[in-house]
Formats: structure tokens, sequence, C-alpha cells
């Protein structure tokens, strides 16, 4: 009989940290509350776009079922694995939601699809039997788990170093969170994360020139979704696969990790407590202080344009690895991975949201004329504060040059970072709020925007509670 001591060490201590983890901190408790709520934010604004609602609802019949889980936003009711996909999708698409940069890079929300999926669905299922339905604590309880996980996994190991997609954090994450809720036993737990390794990896060939596509705004919901089905399977007795990572030849190390082993971290509720929120603007976060920078140029510039010589992007690493381009753009995801292209857009415009990178906007020849005159460089010191553990900052900094002058623009800290985090709350309250309001009748949006305040109230609701609040009347111009 296969024991704990069998299974791969890595896969123990996750196990462990996720079935048996007491949560402490008041902030992660309260900044679960804010993730959750500028999540779905990010979901209903997305309802507003055709090409992310053509991926939503059933794969095959009607759009509800006698027993599933609900997508807030939506008259949805799906199985479960379906809703965990359709809430990812939404809450990914318009690359707003929130985002941890280590390592690796991601969006730990990507996870509320399996989490609130779930939940919603285990709660139907209990008030059917009647018994008590799942609390939304649960549900940050969930949600504070598969961020630490997903962000700290993230802090020691590049997956994109080996060409794998950081969605497989996704997926582990989720994993473990709905193992969590199943209140799965530690063998179940450990056969699930198994199992997520023994899955085939998404590679990330389709963020990058010449294959970007928009599978990047809906990998997570994939990602998510399967977290559930693996975490069920094993739930319902499905065995796992005890040295999944390290069997010689055959095992992940030596298949996809070239025979390197994971940097095993400590965990806790670090992650969601630093978490970077993109409160002011959709823009890849390694390129938000670039934009910051460019936002803060344009009234300075913009009369000027047509005498602009040249202008210098100095980056970090990473954003030259990620969204550095140059040449054609084809489509809205090649260009909201672009730091040249997001740059123009704040230069000319003067702002830059979700619309700025539709096929109209990048009609507009002046972005293009904006683009040929950048050179994109790393700043070493920018890469070292980047990766200094104390700092941990995203520097960027944009110089436009004319004949006889330039100007420079430099921003260390996103509006999101812990350590500008008294300034994003205001940006957090009017992003969620318009998002609410623009999608719900007025008094439904009223009564909804009511609970954005009241993290206790929140908390204590049951999750059928909590999701029949996202289901009201939707606003008529929607």
């Amino acid at each position: 009989m296969i024991g704990s001591q069998d299974y791969d060490s890595e896969l123990l201590h996750i196990a462990q940290y996720a079935k048996d983890y007491t949560i402490v901190s008041d902030e992660a408790y309260k900044m679960a509350h804010w993730c959750l709520w500028d999540a779905l934010a990010c979901g209903l604004r997305a309802l507003q776009h055709r090409d992310c609602t053509r991926l939503l609802g059933p794969l095959y019949g009607e759009g509800r079922c006698m027993l599933g889980a609900r997508v807030p936003g939506t008259s949805f009711c799906l199985p479960p694995p379906q809703a965990a996909f359709n809430i990812g999708v939404m809450n990914r698409w318009l690359d707003f939601n929130d985002t941890w940069l280590a390592k690796e890079w991601g969006h730990p929300s990507d996870n509320l699809g399996a989490i609130l999926a779930c939940a919603d669905y285990l709660s139907q299922q209990a008030l059917q039997a009647g018994k008590p339905p799942l609390t939304m604590r649960h549900v940050f309880d969930a949600m504070i788990r598969a961020y630490e996980i997903q962000g700290m996994m993230a802090c020691g190991n590049a997956f994109n170093e080996k060409g794998l997609d950081h969605v497989i954090l996704v997926k582990l994450a989720s994993t473990a969170a709905t193992m969590f809720l199943l209140q799965g036993t530690e063998a179940q737990y450990l056969a699930a994360l198994s199992q997520v390794f023994v899955d085939g990896q998404a590679l990330r060939t389709y963020r990058h020139w010449p294959n970007t596509g928009s599978r990047k705004s809906w990998a997570a919901g994939d990602a998510t979704s399967r977290g559930f089905s693996l975490a069920w399977l094993s739930y319902l007795g499905e065995p796992g696969y005890p040295t999944a990572l390290s069997a010689p030849k055959w095992g992940f190390y030596d298949v996809s990790f070239r025979g390197e082993r994971f940097v095993m971290p400590e965990f806790g509720s670090h992650v969601i407590e630093h978490i970077l929120f993109k409160a002011a603007f959709p823009a890849e976060f390694h390129g938000q202080t670039a934009v910051e920078a460019a936002l803060t140029l344009h009234p300075k510039i913009k009369d000027h344009l047509n005498k602009i010589t040249s202008i210098q992007l100095e980056t970090q690493a990473a954003g030259m690895r990620i969204i550095h381009k140059t040449g054609p753009l084809k489509n809205e995801a090649d260009r909201d991975h672009c730091l040249e292209y997001m740059v123009a857009c704040a230069l000319l415009f003067g702002r830059l949201d979700e619309h700025s990178y539709s096929d109209e906007v990048a009609a507009d020849p002046r972005i293009d004329q904006l683009r040929c005159l950048m050179r994109t460089t790393e700043q070493p010191k920018f890469t070292a504060d980047y990766y200094d553990v104390e700092k941990r900052a995203i520097p960027n900094r944009v110089t436009v040059t004319f004949a006889d002058t330039s100007i420079s623009e430099q921003v260390d800290y996103p509006i999101g970072h812990l350590k500008r985090r008294a300034e994003v709350f205001p940006y957090l309250r009017e992003k969620i709020t318009a998002s609410i309001s623009g999608h719900y009748v007025e008094k439904d949006a009223e009564r909804l925007v009511a609970y954005l305040e009241a993290p206790e109230r929140v908390m204590s609701l049951s999750v059928p509670d909590f999701v029949n609040l996202w289901l009201s009347s939707l606003n008529p111009a929607v």
C-alpha cells in the first residue's frame, strides 16, 4: 500500500500546507476580499467583449443544469468544470486582474474559477441534502492557499525558462484549493497533486511572436477547470503517482524541467498580502510603470509629437523578455503584451484602457510612427531592483528626445504595489463600482456595491447568497 512517505517530498510539502495550515493574518483576509471583488469586476467588463462571450456557456446543450455552479454576471448554471472555465476566462480576458511577479509570473486570481465553482456546487449539494452550505470564509481560506502556492512556487522556479507557461501553477494551486474545499484526506491531496505533473503542460508559444493569440486569455480558465477535475477524480478515489516528479527518465523533472528539481518555499499567507493590483489601467505588469511614466509625459509632449526625434525605453530583463516587440502586431493579444505599443498609446492619447488594443485604435498610423522612434534596452539596475526581495520594484524609464532637448520620467513602483498600497484603494473602488454599474440595473448595482465596504459581512455570507448578489437584473444597455 502506498503511503505519504512514498511520495515526492515536494508534493507532500504542498499537500500538508493546503490541508493543515491555519490562517492567522487579518491582512490576508482583507486582501482576499479585495482580490475577489477585483477579479469579478474584471469578469463583468469582459462580458462586453464578443471574443470573450463566444467562449462562455455550456460546451453542449443548454446553459442550465439541475445542480451546478452559477457564473457571476450571467444566467449560466453549469457543471463545475465548465463553470470554472467560464469564470476563469471572464476574469482573465482583459489582462486586468491581479498579478504576482518573481522568477515566474502569473495571476493568482485565476484560481477563483475552480474555487468559486467548487464552493457553489458543494453548497447546492448541501442545501439539497438539508445541510448548511459553505460560507465565503471557506472561499477566502481557499483563495489564500491558492495564492500562496502559485506565488511562492513562482519565487524560486522559472517555468518560462523551460518553455512552459505559468498556468501550470494555476492548475497546481486550483487542484490544492479544490481539495481543500472537498476536505480531502492527505492521500487524496497527494494523488491529485501528482496528477497535475503527470498531465500535459501548456507551452508559452501562444504568448510570443509569431504565435501570439487569444489562447493567452483563456489558458488560465482551462487550467483552473482542469485543476478542479483532477481534484474531483482523486477525491472519488483515483490513485496517484508517488514519483511523478522524480522518476528517472519518465518523471516531470527529467521530461519537462531539464533535470532540475523545484526550489521549495515555506508557505504562509505572504503572497495575497503582497499582491499587485492592476487598478488604474490594463497593461502587462512589467510595463505598468512605463505606462504611468508616459501618461505623466503626455501633457508635456502632446502638442509637439511631430518634433520628436527618438524615444528611449529602459526596462528590466523580464520586460525585455516578455513585452519588448518590434514590427507588425497582428491582434489584440499581440498589442496588450507590447511595451512599445502601450507606451505609444499613453503618450499619444493620454490614456490606456481595454479598448486601446482594438483594431480600431491600432489603425491610427501615429501609434506605429511613435513605435518606430523607440529604442528599448535593459537597465541592469532596474533588473537588480526587480529581484531584490526588499524592493521587488518594477522600474521603467521613458525619455522623449527633441532636436534640442529631452524630457524623461521614471517610475519604480506601480500604483498597485505594496509600497503604494494606500493609493490603490480609490482606484480599485472606482474600477469595481464602474464595472458593476455598467452591468446591472441601478438598484441591484447599489445593493451589490454596498457589500464592497463590508468585508466581515461578505465573509459571513453563505456562498449561494453571495453568488446570488451577482445574478441580478442586467443593465438594459448591456
